[in-house]
């Protein structure tokens, strides 16, 4: 892995130049240093480097309000003003489409389980590591996945989006490329989109290889290029590394929690750990293959035993140093997603004070921020810039 994270191709070079423009200021002053945050606006160096900072990224929509990986929570989270819409968790069909989940199981995100014709698909498979049981994408054909329609995830954090059951179906990536040029054609201004490829190893190991099928899509659509307003991300480095061989998109990098290891080191016996992912080395190498990290939003600012903030992490420093933009995840409004300090009671579907949640992770020098209330995220960046 780390003779591919040294990849110096141009593509991957031209690919950090783009997205170091995003952590530079005027003078190369590097972003976020000292706890501070740059005013938003665009920046030089074209590319994301044109968006508002700190970014706002929909993440998977507007899941706030609406199901998500719907176009209805798409469209939503571009009307609330999103920088970038979240728009697709790649995962496969059986006949080798890809289609917008976010988990390959789909029974707890669509009504496939009131589809007598599919009973016997219900079954029990191991997902990276963990028995996991319901109905898989990769056992239905897109044809036979364009029957069922979409259903809130949560529903006892957010009851108000059942009523938005069953009204819009699962969405193809190609679906969505396609959306994204029309929404830029309506609204005069370019569409920002950050698919996901979902368990890139465990779908190479049934034949049903990500990466190739995203790059081709991408490559249809004229969407492959350093300077597309396409964003790809994954939880799997070496997944990363083999898109940046497919496509000159900006790549990012995600990170799960301290301690934990990604999929695809467990499955070739590399023993690091995102601790050691986010040390200045880990981090150099990296910014060798991708241009951002999407970390939890505790690496960010660690959390106390009392589930309140503790004192902010150098990974903001430390990445910025190195020319990586960090977008971590994910603010929500309900109390149960937000450090103790800011929620207001305790119910399980009523909203806290986001808005100084926000204020506190803007302040350590983050470019961007995943969040399922982008109306929310907007306000509070107006609010945090105003100072």
């Amino acid at each position: 892995m780390a003779t591919q994270g040294s990849d110096e191709r141009t593509g991957g070079t031209g690919r950090r130049a783009l997205l170091g423009a995003a952590v530079l200021g005027a003078g190369g002053a590097v972003l976020g240093l000292g706890g501070t945050a740059a005013a938003a606006g665009p920046r030089p160096g074209g590319g994301l480097a044109g968006l508002p900072r700190p970014t706002i990224i929909g993440h998977r929509g507007a899941s706030g309000y609406r199901p998500e990986h719907t176009f209805g929570s798409y469209q939503l989270a571009l009307d609330l003003g999103a920088d970038i819409v979240e728009a697709g968790d790649l995962v496969p069909t059986r006949d080798g489409h890809l289609v917008c989940r976010h988990e390959p199981e789909i029974g707890g995100t669509t009504d496939v389980a009131d589809h007598a014709e599919f009973a016997d698909r219900r079954t029990t498979k191991t997902l990276d590591g963990v028995p996991t049981t319901g109905w898989f994408t990769e056992d239905f054909t897109l044809a036979e996945l364009k029957t069922l329609r979409a259903t809130e995830r949560i529903p006892a954090n957010r009851p108000h989006n059942r009523l938005y059951d069953g009204r819009w179906e699962i969405p193809t990536f190609e679906e969505v490329l396609k959306w994204q040029d029309e929404q830029t054609r309506k609204r005069g201004r370019q569409v920002w989109i950050y698919p996901e490829t979902k368990h890139p190893t465990y779908f190479r190991g049934l034949g049903l290889g990500l990466e190739e099928r995203v790059a081709k899509i991408l490559h249809k659509h004229g969407k492959d290029k350093r300077n597309s307003p396409v964003v790809l991300q994954s939880f799997e480095p070496t997944g990363v590394q083999r898109l940046n061989t497919l496509v000159d998109n900006p790549l990012v990098v995600l990170l799960s929690g301290a301690g934990t290891r990604p999929w695809d080191f467990v499955e070739t016996g590399d023993p690091r750990t995102v601790d050691d992912l986010i040390t200045p080395g880990g981090l150099r190498e990296i910014a060798g293959y991708a241009q951002g990290i999407g970390p939890t939003l505790d690496l960010v600012i660690p959390r106390k035993a009392d589930g309140s903030l503790g004192t902010p992490s150098t990974l903001v420093r430390d990445a910025h140093k190195v020319g990586l933009i960090l977008h971590p995840y994910t603010m929500r409004n309900e109390n149960p997603f937000l450090p103790t300090e800011y929620r207001k009671g305790a119910a399980a579907d009523g909203y806290g004070d986001p808005f100084g949640a926000f204020h506190a992770y803007f302040a350590t020098g983050i470019d961007g921020v995943f969040t399922d209330n982008a109306d929310t995220g907007v306000l509070a960046r107006a609010d945090f810039l105003k100072g």
